[in-house]
């Protein structure tokens, strides 16, 4: 079994912009079973709804395939972002939230902004995901996301890239302070090959999981790209092919309690 951890799908159409059904055919040409599924982020359009809508409407046409998470902003309104939240985990059943401080401009730990947010799902008892990137490398700077990690420790965290998605690379300090603090779990799409290795042998194949970021890459080359690397490892005795299942699909099958 395959769970991609990093799917984006919009209802909106345009250039690298997928729907369910594209969406779909990558998972089926990639033998990916199921997907973390969130909304694909639209530069001009800022309000999610919509597209929170349209994520419920892939798990409910498609219940074995897509793990539909919610994504709330908080720059649309606080209320509106908490009802958001609401709406996503109680009425949708999503398996979580996801936040995303590089593409809605605000630090991830910001008192204000943030915490309240993430104060909603962690009384849910739900996994946050994170954008975990250089691309906005204050706002999603990994001491960031252990300030969230020490202040909610019930909390499961995401990592969603890892501290790739952009250069300077910071998933050497992403995997440091994961190893300080155990609720944060990585997601290695969108970073180098080599930085997910180093982290499963720091952090151990327990901690890491695989991730496409598709559509941003192509899920059957990134799943060919992570079968390369464990069964290269399970062949020189590093990892077993029980590792390899936890990566490929056990970890994520484990906190989302499927």
């Amino acid at each position: 079994m395959i769970i991609d951890g990093d799917v984006h799908i919009s209802p909106h159409p345009g250039p690298d912009r997928i729907g369910i059904d594209e969406a779909l055919r990558r998972m089926d040409r990639a033998g990916v079973d199921r997907a973390l599924c969130w909304l694909q982020p639209h530069y001009t359009i800022p309000e999610v709804e919509s597209s929170n809508a349209y994520v419920h409407q892939a798990m409910t046409r498609h219940p074995d395939r897509f793990l539909g998470f919610g994504w709330a902003n908080p720059h649309l309104g606080l209320d509106r972002a908490k009802d958001t939240i609401k709406r996503c985990l109680d009425e949708y059943g999503m398996y979580g939230i996801k936040l995303n401080g590089a593409q809605n401009a605000y630090d991830v730990d910001d008192p204000e902004l943030a915490m309240p947010l993430i104060e909603e799902v962690a009384k849910r008892g739900k996994p946050l995901a994170l954008h975990v990137g250089s691309d906005a490398f204050e706002r999603t700077h990994p001491f960031r996301i252990a300030n969230v990690a020490r202040r909610f420790p019930e909390l499961q965290l995401l990592l969603v890239h890892m501290g790739g998605a952009a250069v300077p690379d910071m998933s050497a300090t992403v995997i440091e302070y994961a190893r300080q603090v155990p609720n944060m779990h990585l997601i290695g799409s969108c970073v180098y090959t080599t930085r997910v290795w180093k982290a499963i042998q720091v952090l151990g194949p327990k901690r890491v999981s695989y991730g496409s970021d598709t559509p941003f890459f192509f899920t059957h080359v990134e799943v060919a790209k992570y079968n390369a690397l464990l069964d290269a490892a399970i062949q020189d005795g590093e990892l077993s092919a029980e590792d390899k299942h936890d990566i490929m699909a056990g970890n994520l099958a484990r906190i989302l309690s499927l």
